[in-house]
């Protein structure tokens, strides 16, 4: 009888039980690929984190420093054309930046704490007392006196109120303009901090943005579509409510200090900010004073600063805006309100931009869910309405 072939049947076991171990082996590498890399993003968001934290203490001067990088790019870019170095294009446009906007608001703020000072130091010497203000106006006006009768407001209730706030707004300003005196060196650290990183963003702006969008899983098209809504609700943002603003507080300050109210420079930082606001603006303060005015009988006052307030700090508003800052936004005015309102009480006076960003961002990630992954059966009556929504 012929034996078996060991040798053969060997081989063809061998052969047999070596696949599956090798199926095996590729098995444990995929496993061990999946898991080092999700320990990879794991560590790569901690280390994100971590960083972020890091920055936190630098948060106001790294972004102002992306704002400034925005806004002036376009100078900046004029004059790299022209000159075709980089270096001393930008160094030009930082110089352009410190005398148009940084100097002209240190010299504001000095004057504005000045003036707040004094303006705590009469509220506590009895020279200035607000609850004699609202009783001036009740006196005057009887239909005053008999909306309070009807609802039975508590008068004394509302000038306590009035006097301790005006009292805590002006400690407050003197509190600050102690500090900021106090903290002038590390205040002048961060200025230099900001326009340090200032030039980098100027002049490696476009480095930095092709870099992000290389960085980002979400698409390259998505990524430049939040890019370029970033850059336009910045720069729409700043180059128009800025302006704005400053426009119609310095307007305001002026009729004040022509009207010799006391402290117009101070009032006129404080409608500045108020103006940052959307439909609110300047007319919380020049309205009460201008009633004010017609209660202790100076109507002529009163007409001119109603007059002013109404065809001229009021019409800056709608003649400017539309010309600095257009439809770039895009954004409906109540979103903006809310949002600028929303961004004030989370984060303080870089709220103004940041706030109306926020905003952006989330209709422009909406945007792209609903084209993308929800698209609508009639395209074109949706692109009909943002259309639509645009000339508004």
């Amino acid at each position: 009888m012929n034996q078996p072939d060991k040798s053969s049947d060997d081989g063809a076991h061998q052969q047999n039980t070596g696949r599956p171990s090798e199926m095996t082996d590729i098995a444990n590498n995929n496993g061990n690929g999946t898991l080092e890399r999700r320990a990879f993003l794991l560590l790569l968001a901690l280390v994100s984190i971590l960083f972020l934290y890091l920055m936190e203490p630098f948060f106001t001067a790294v972004f102002w420093a992306c704002v400034l990088g925005i806004v002036f790019h376009p100078l900046q870019q004029w004059l790299v054309d022209r000159w075709q170095r980089p270096n001393l294009a930008t160094l030009t446009t930082l110089i352009i930046c410190v005398c148009v906007g940084v100097i002209p608001v240190l010299f504001i703020l000095a004057s504005f704490f000045q003036q707040g000072v004094a303006l705590y130091d009469q509220i506590q010497r009895g020279v200035i007392n607000p609850g004699q203000y609202i009783e001036q106006i009740r006196q005057s006006f009887p239909v005053v006196q008999q909306f309070i009768d009807r609802f039975n407001i508590d008068l004394e209730t509302i000038k306590s109120q009035l006097s301790s706030g005006a009292v805590a707004a002006s400690s407050m300003i003197a509190q600050n303009a102690v500090q900021v005196g106090q903290n002038t060196l590390q205040f002048f650290i961060m200025l230099g901090l900001m326009l340090y990183v200032a030039f980098f963003t100027l002049r490696d702006g476009h480095w930095l943005v092709a870099l992000l969008i290389r960085a980002l899983p979400i698409g390259d098209e998505r990524e430049r579509h939040l890019f370029r809504k970033f850059v336009e609700v910045t720069r729409a943002t700043v180059k128009g409510n800025m302006v704005v603003a400053v426009v119609q507080g310095s307007l305001g300050g002026f009729i004040f200090w022509l009207l010799g109210i006391p402290a117009p420079l101070l009032w006129g930082v404080v409608m500045t900010v108020l103006s940052l606001i959307p439909m609110v603006g300047a007319g919380l303060i020049w309205v009460p004073v201008a009633i004010y005015l017609a209660a202790m009988g100076d109507w002529i006052q009163a007409l001119i600063l109603v007059a002013y307030g109404v065809c001229i700090i009021g019409l800056a508003d709608n003649v400017l805006r539309p010309i600095l800052v257009g439809r770039d936004t895009k954004l409906p005015d109540y979103i903006v309100l809310l949002s600028t309102l929303g961004g004030f009480a989370l984060f303080g006076i870089n709220g103004f931009v940041i706030g109306p960003l926020i905003a952006a961002l989330f209709v422009a990630f909406w945007q792209i869910f609903m084209l993308e992954f929800n698209p609508s059966d009639d395209e074109t009556a949706l692109a009909e309405v943002e259309e639509e929504g645009d000339k508004k």
